[in-house]
């Protein structure tokens, strides 16, 4: 079955000082997700620190997720890997404990040409198939765009490919995806309302992961000021090192993750720390008074 709706891209939990997983807090986190009323998660993906874990970290990542969810909200899991052969053998894995889709973003560092994109992106399809398949589309973390031909090509020849996680800003470059037959999910927050209102069916979103209630709220009543709301909020957490961030701000909303990042991702400072528990204490009095008004 195809994704639908508001996904959060979610973070991983770590410890250690984000050199192993903390197995213990999946089980709160997914709850937490359910509560607030998402349809599912991304994980491993650019906010879950995916492309820095070990291959067999990734494998329980994708169980843990799966065994918390226990089917109360849809899993995909972000097989994109530096090799085609390790991202093959992640799909397949994905497929294989039963995760809903898997979506997979091209290799950094090598910029690969339509050729190569093409035959890399057909193996992770074929690998996982029948299960649907997104291509994860964000040129600046690559480090080059997918070529929209690329895609067309795979429509014809991968039967599971059913659509594309977008991050790229502008709209204009966004909206070179929308392709006909494909399902499109919005990556930038301040792209749902225009995204969704072209023809997107949902949003997957790293903001989600800390508030999961008020883009799940805006997928569902889309406008441009929720959208623009949504976008202040990301811009402020992207002052910070936005993986530490995120879990700081869950681990405020009494969800049990550490701030812990896998290296060379960096923590919170002392005064980075200070300076979002001061604006997260005028956040909630905001919202607290919005909600009784």
């Amino acid at each position: 079955m195809a994704l639908k709706g508001a996904l959060a891209a979610s973070i991983t939990p770590l410890r250690g000082d984000g050199s192993e997983l903390d197995d213990d807090a999946f089980g709160p986190l997914v709850d937490y997700f359910v509560e607030a009323g998402l349809d599912g998660i991304l994980a491993l993906g650019t906010a879950g620190e995916g492309i820095l874990l070990e291959e067999r970290e990734r494998r329980l990542v994708a169980d843990l997720f799966l065994q918390a969810a226990d089917n109360r909200l849809q899993v995909a899991v972000q097989c994109g890997a530096q090799t085609t052969a390790e991202t093959v053998a992640l799909a397949a894995h994905a497929a294989e404990v039963g995760a809903d889709a898997v979506v997979v973003i091209g290799p950094p560092y090598f910029p690969l040409d339509e050729r190569a994109q093409y035959s890399h992106f057909l193996a992770a399809a074929m690998a996982c198939a029948p299960l649907p398949f997104y291509v994860y589309e964000f040129e600046s973390t690559s480090g080059y765009a997918v070529v929209p031909a690329v895609l067309e090509r795979l429509r014809d020849e991968a039967p599971n490919l059913t659509g594309l996680k977008v991050s790229d800003t502008p709209f204009e470059r966004f909206s070179r995806y929308l392709l006909p037959d494909l399902d499109i999910f919005v990556g930038p927050e301040a792209l749902i309302h225009d995204g969704l209102a072209a023809g997107a069916v949902g949003a997957v979103s790293a903001l989600a992961s800390a508030f999961p209630r008020d883009v799940a709220g805006v997928v569902r009543d889309p406008s441009a000021e929720g959208a623009a709301w949504l976008a202040d909020l990301r811009a402020f957490v992207e002052r910070f090192p936005r993986q530490a961030a995120l879990k700081r701000l869950l681990g405020r909303q009494g969800v049990p993750v550490l701030e812990d990042v896998r290296a060379p991702l960096r923590g919170l400072t002392t005064g980075e720390r200070e300076e979002l528990d001061a604006w997260y204490e005028t956040f909630t009095i905001q919202q607290r008074g919005q909600a009784s008004a």
